[in-house]
């Protein structure tokens, strides 16, 4: 690693999960460079506890108020110097003191809100994991992280392909980009009929052909839901008008994302689907640094297959479209009402098709609102779950 990156600080939110444990193996790889200073977890002391042991932080924090005695006693046990906090009041302060200088914000659903927009407030540097907070408070967060000079810098493939793309010139603004074309798997339903789709199983949809996701968000990619709330993050991270946003279903996963400029220019970004790669751009930019991730071998792949989206059979993702299009409250009722929807199919009370038609019941009902406030946002969620519930309860299995 370049020897004139400064020592970088990272808070880890969300340190026990998938993208904790990538992102501390990064780490791991440039300790004369960076260093975890703090580490965040919602409920699970002992795998904390472990990590501790391990990285030494210099704070830990549990979100949980009931695991704090646990978790101080477990670090005055261990010899270890790491100072014991718990709370999301804790975990937001962290975020936005300076204890550290990068935050990786990768704690699950609307919990990282706050500990996202505090960071983003504290100027940091932000390696944004936490899809809420775009879906929900885009336009909250964004005008947040300008108004702070901090930099947000997407982790998930897609928008970080996007990011790399974007940085191969000098301008941050969307001058110059003629559109962004977002890839998708297709999930495990590619190809099939609306038809085809009414009785398939939460089993069937949970068993996607390439990855190994929670339940959530394999159901949200067998929808293509997952790919709608991304076009709406992709939106508001880049500026770029709803218009210029376009899907491509590419089943081998291995373009992350393009984008084509006004001089007929197509960049793509590839590599082998690992999220060190994203945290690597993301802890090191502009610099490149070891990610542990091999490269890209294209003669054994062999082929590179391309199509669109089948948006009658897979609706969610023109939902998504309307709901971005929409703008205000619209996205947080479109995201509460597909969290819910999908909760009822995994439990098996609704139909796979309900999905998408219980979202569109919540976009429909619900009036449109300003997203000026978090409060306002979480409001309309509020109500969007509610009304899909209720809507649920009177008619099941629909």
């Amino acid at each position: 690693m370049d020897s004139h990156i400064p020592l970088r600080k990272v808070a880890i939110l969300g340190a026990t999960g998938s993208i904790g444990a990538s992102t501390l193996d990064v780490i791991a790889r440039h300790p004369a460079q960076m260093r975890a200073s703090v580490l965040a977890a919602g409920r699970d002391v002992q795998a904390l506890l472990e990590l501790c042991r391990r990285h030494q932080p210099d704070h830990a924090v549990i979100a949980d108020p009931a695991g704090f005695v646990a978790l101080r006693d477990g670090l005055r046990d261990a010899g270890l110097k790491t100072q014991a906090h718990a709370g999301a009041e804790a975990i937001d302060s962290l975020a936005g003191s300076d204890q550290c200088d990068t935050v990786v914000a990768a704690i699950v659903g609307a919990a990282g809100l706050s500990s996202t927009l505090a960071a983003a407030r504290a100027g940091k540097r932000l390696l944004l994991a936490n899809k809420e907070s775009l879906v929900l408070a885009g336009e909250l967060l964004t005008r947040e992280a300008a108004a702070a000079g901090a930099e947000i810098i997407p982790i998930d493939s897609e928008h970080n392909a996007i990011f790399q793309c974007l940085r191969s010139r000098d301008a941050r603004a969307e001058a110059g980009v003629r559109r962004i074309i977002l890839t998708a798997s297709g999930g495990p339903f590619r190809g099939r009929r609306r038809e085809q789709l009414a009785s398939v199983t939460p089993a069937q949809a949970v068993a996607h052909p390439k990855w190994s996701m929670g339940p959530k968000i394999s159901v949200d990619s067998a929808t293509l839901m997952n790919k709608g709330l991304e076009v709406i993050e992709a939106h508001h991270l880049f500026n770029i008008p709803g218009a210029r946003i376009e899907v491509l279903v590419h089943p081998q996963s291995l373009v992350h994302s393009l984008v084509e400029f006004i001089d007929g220019s197509t960049l793509a970004q590839m590599g082998l689907p690992d999220m060190r790669t994203t945290l690597a751009v993301g802890l090191g930019w502009p610099q490149r640094i070891e990610s542990g991730v091999a490269g890209l071998d294209l003669l054994s792949q062999g082929r590179l297959d391309f199509e669109a989206p089948d948006l009658e059979a897979f609706p969610c993702l023109r939902l998504a479209w309307q709901a971005m299009e929409a703008g205000g409250s619209a996205p947080a009722i479109l995201n509460a009402a597909n969290e819910v929807a999908v909760s009822a199919f995994l439990q098996g009370r609704i139909g796979f098709l309900s999905i998408p038609a219980l979202v569109e019941h919540a976009l429909s009902t619900l009036p449109g609102a300003p997203a000026d406030t978090l409060q306002a946002l979480l409001a309309a969620d509020a109500q969007s779950r509610q009304l899909t519930e209720t809507a649920i309860a009177h008619s099941p299995h629909v």
